[in-house]
């Protein structure tokens, strides 16, 4: 149990709670809020606090800070989730997740007025005007812009229209008038019915609702052109084109999904990101990723929920079916969630499950840009915590073979420097001592013959090697490092092809990194690189290898003669194919008489 000088005072407040839905709230001794939590039963989940030690350090920090003990009981698992949310905003615990504030994100609003205007803003204003998105992407949303300003001639002035002051006159045309951009609602040439009906229509489209609206204008046209206005009905005929145009952008996925909402996340060891698209009869009309920043090592479900709840909020989302990676311990009112295994729902989950890889990607290139230092430093340091290391694996160097049923052998050691490739220190080996395909011996070579030019030349020794093999290409290199006396002091890892497996010297089991990890992802970069090193070197030697057999049997041809005839034939079945003519041009006629006779 972690020790706490409030446990006698704390434990009696435990035993005090009720077994019922909540939230609680700790306080240090400064009567601050430090963290706060949900829990389905109050009692048994703040028990759990000070009964066991934590695998997570922070956990265990946050306990011994805890002084006193407040809760609010409510009457589901939903309304708890939501309290905690708003409270971790209002107050912003240390040790609660932080989640980022999408503040800059555009909305499309539509103003509370008898007449209203409809604008992009980053601003929400609760006014009793409706907004819709946010939307992540600044082209999408004036993109939509432009399609209701095509469709709709809407006003932009900011007067305080009202059906009194257009029936007194106090109004004029202005200029978006007389460009035909505004149909002049201020002197009563727009009707408060059309106008009302035009502000329904971009409210559909903003819903993802096009069917509605292009049916209403599909029986708008057919009674105009039944009336011989076609003029008219051509303008309709038009506006239904744009809307077409703009349906076909958007990404249909089946026409049988009703409204839904889809999230997935993907989380590393600091940080979750989560995914949200919104689907409307059939078609995506919306994507959002929030990311949250982890404090104690909460679990993916956890962040799952809280980035449900908070995006929720954010959009207004009204829908009854939510598409989740994984089932979740909660039940929400008249909503129900559901994980996919197949078919066009299960697509979805992988849609969005891209899209939040994707974004997870641009927010790590971002900090690399913004703050190159923060980023290698949170790599070393990772892999420094995944591999057991006693120090930061700022220069690591990574080992690969390569033959061809044993032929022409070779090797290569990358080198990489802070996370990156350092291909200035990159070296080729040519196995020297070993006969046939042995690739044990072989590695036991290379690992001998690059540390102990190193030791000789007095230059820095790595922090990680990486072996690109299992057991036993791990075990060779381990040998070659104890001639050196240089086992144990040197941390070593090999990495195993088919299920990514991490041996460490000693160790009977290997290590599976999670696939979203960073430090898999720098070791699987440097294997492929250090694999791409020596089968290149491998290939320049074979091809080598192979003119020189072919053409040093010719006698009187020399280096720099075969040199010339490769450089102008690029290779040896081309010079077998060159008729005398062209081979006397190359390297004259007496060469070339001996040349042809040869492969003739």
């Amino acid at each position: 149990m972690i020790e706490n000088k409030h446990i006698a005072r704390l434990k009696e407040l435990v035993s005090a709670l009720p077994e019922e839905p909540g939230v609680y709230q700790f306080f240090d001794e400064n009567d601050k809020i430090i963290y706060v939590g949900k829990a389905k039963r109050l009692k048994r989940r703040v028990a759990s606090y000070f009964n066991k030690v934590h695998d997570c350090g922070k956990t265990n920090v946050m306990v011994k800070k805890i002084a006193n003990i407040k809760h609010l009981v409510v009457e589901t698992e939903e309304d708890a989730l939501l309290l905690e949310n708003n409270l971790i905003k209002k107050h912003q615990p240390r040790y609660n997740i932080l989640l980022k504030d999408d503040k800059s994100y555009p909305w499309i609003c539509i103003k509370k007025e008898t007449y209203p205007r409809v604008f992009i803003t980053r601003q929400l204003v609760k006014d009793g005007s409706e907004y819709f998105g946010p939307y992540t992407s600044v082209r999408m949303v004036r993109t939509l812009m432009d399609l209701i300003r095509s469709l709709y001639k809407l006003r932009t002035c900011n007067l305080k229209l009202t059906e009194d002051s257009i029936s007194q006159g106090k109004f004029k045309v202005c200029l978006e008038y007389h460009m035909g951009n505004c149909k002049a609602p201020c002197v009563g040439k727009e009707s408060f019915e059309d106008y009302r009906q035009t502000i329904a229509d971009i409210k559909h489209i903003l819903k993802g609702n096009i069917k509605t609206v292009t049916d209403f204008l599909h029986d708008k046209m057919r009674v105009l052109a039944s009336d011989f206005k076609f003029e008219e009905a051509h303008l309709i005929k038009e506006k239904l084109d744009l809307l077409e145009k703009y349906k076909s952008k958007s990404t249909i996925v089946s026409p049988t999904i009703e409204n839904i909402d889809v999230y997935s996340i993907i989380a590393d060891e600091d940080t979750a990101y989560v995914n949200f698209l919104k689907l409307v009869n059939g078609a995506i009309i919306q994507a959002h990723s929030i990311e949250i920043k982890k404090k104690l090592n909460e679990s993916e479900e956890e962040l799952l929920l809280m980035g449900i709840v908070e995006i929720r909020q954010k959009i207004f989302s009204t829908a009854k079916e939510i598409l989740i990676p994984f089932p979740v311990d909660l039940s929400m009112q008249n909503i129900g969630f559901t994980v996919p295994q197949r078919g066009d729902k299960k697509k979805l989950l992988d849609y969005s499950f891209r899209s939040v890889k994707y974004f997870r990607q641009e927010k790590l290139k971002q900090l690399a840009k913004i703050q190159p230092k923060k980023h290698v430093d949170r790599i070393v340091e990772g892999m420094k915590k995944d591999f057991r290391l006693q120090e930061l694996p700022v220069h690591i160097e990574c080992f690969d073979n390569s033959n061809i049923q044993g032929t022409i052998p070779v090797a290569s050691c990358v080198v990489f420097r802070n996370g990156k490739p350092y291909k200035k220190d990159y070296r080729h080996f040519n196995i020297k001592t070993v006969v046939g395909a042995n690739d044990f011996a072989s590695m036991e070579e290379i690992i001998y013959r690059r540390y102990k030019r190193l030791l000789e030349e007095e230059k820095s020794l790595p922090q990680l090697i990486v072996i690109d093999g299992g057991k036993g290409q791990l075990g060779a290199a381990l040998n070659a490092l104890e001639k050196l006396d240089l086992r144990g002091k040197i941390a070593i890892v090999g990495i195993a092809k088919r299920l990514e497996e991490i041996f460490f010297p000693g160790d009977p089991y290997p290590l599976y990194l999670d696939k979203n990890s960073e430090s898999l992802k720098v070791v699987q970069y440097l294997r492929n690189e250090s694999h791409r090193f020596a089968i290149t070197f491998h290939r320049q030697k074979r091809s080598k290898a192979f003119i020189v057999s072919e053409l040093d049997e010719v006698s009187g041809i020399g280096p720099k003669t075969k040199q010339s005839l490769i450089a102008t034939f690029k290779s040896v079945e081309n010079i077998k194919k060159t008729s005398l003519e062209d081979l006397e041009k190359c390297i004259g006629k007496a060469k070339a008489l001996k040349l042809w006779k040869h492969f003739n």
